[in-house]
């Protein structure tokens, strides 16, 4: 004999259900997808600007203050795009909990690493150290 479960379509969701962050995880992606590739518009810009141009001259225009936020910011958004857009994939492909609790880990590092090394080259040739 067969036996049947009868269950609330609540009752089988419970604990599969929603962390109360995907909305917040879908606009941050769309925002900073949005932002990063205005400010990639603006990067190509500089670089097609910058093409043939000698090594002091990349510095002086690295080194304009409102060049160097622009990068910056380009940085910022883009290595936050890459750590939200990951962390999803991470959360919806990785099904072992410890393996993913390392993956988010990892992804957070690495995230920061490339951001901190990132920012740290650009402001040495805006500051000219």
């Amino acid at each position: 004999m067969t036996k049947f479960q009868i269950e609330t379509p609540l009752k089988r969701a419970r604990g599969f259900g929603s962390g109360k962050t995907g909305t917040g995880h879908f606009w941050q992606q769309r925002v900073t997808g949005v932002a990063a590739l205005l400010l990639s518009l603006v990067y190509v810009a500089l670089l097609i600007k910058l093409q043939g141009d000698d090594y002091p001259t990349v510095l002086a225009t690295l080194g304009n203050p409102f060049i160097a936020v622009l990068m910056l910011a380009f940085l910022g958004v883009s290595v936050w795009h890459m750590k939200i857009g990951m962390q999803v994939i991470i959360e919806d492909y990785v099904n072992q909990p410890f393996l993913r609790v390392l993956s988010l880990m990892a992804n957070s590092f690495f995230s920061a690493l490339v951001g901190i090394a990132s920012a740290v080259a650009l402001l040495k040739i805006a500051f000219g150290a």
